[in-house]
């Protein structure tokens, strides 16, 4: 036998899951901002400093003290110059593909997970990438073709990543 308790308290739990499932989709289809984060927060290639990959020529991770908001990523530095530097040219620093897997990017796939020790400068751009294997192998011989081809599927690839 239902009761007016159970039926109250029924009716409550649907709306609840409603208003849940409301907001959820809601959240998903805000826009995200076309820098690689990772799965979780809202820094750029897992704090690691962008500015250092040019000034020193390998990965150094960077201070949460020493910041920076950009295209609506946190980006951490391992100096105030290398912050200050960034702030005045951002595209001179900030790697390719807002930092997703320039690899992956080539054939038309978006992977969040990068190795920040796993990169290139080339032309005076920085690409990253999600592991070191295969990069002296498979990347290095054909550079420019990987990247003529991740330039050109960017765009389309930078609104799927907005949800556009």
């Amino acid at each position: 036998m239902i009761t007016n308790r159970s039926a109250t308290t029924g009716w409550l739990f649907a709306a609840v899951v409603i208003i849940v499932l409301v907001w959820a989709g809601a959240a998903v289809a805000e826009e995200r901002s076309p820098i690689n984060t990772g799965y979780f927060g809202s820094v750029a290639i897992l704090g690691y400093d962008p500015v250092a990959y040019f000034t020193d020529g390998k990965a150094v991770q960077g201070s949460p003290d020493i910041n920076q908001s950009w295209l609506g990523a946190t980006w951490y530095f391992a100096s105030t110059e290398h912050r200050d530097a960034f702030a005045a040219a951002p595209m001179s620093y900030a790697p390719q593909y807002g930092g997703f897997c320039a690899g992956s990017m080539s054939v038309g796939l978006i992977t969040d997970n990068i190795d920040p020790n796993s990169f290139r400068i080339i032309d005076g751009k920085l690409y990253l990438f999600g592991g070191s294997a295969g990069i002296e192998q498979d990347f290095d011989p054909v550079a420019a073709e990987t990247i003529t081809a991740a330039d050109a599927r960017w765009p389309e690839m930078e609104k799927k990543i907005q949800g556009q």
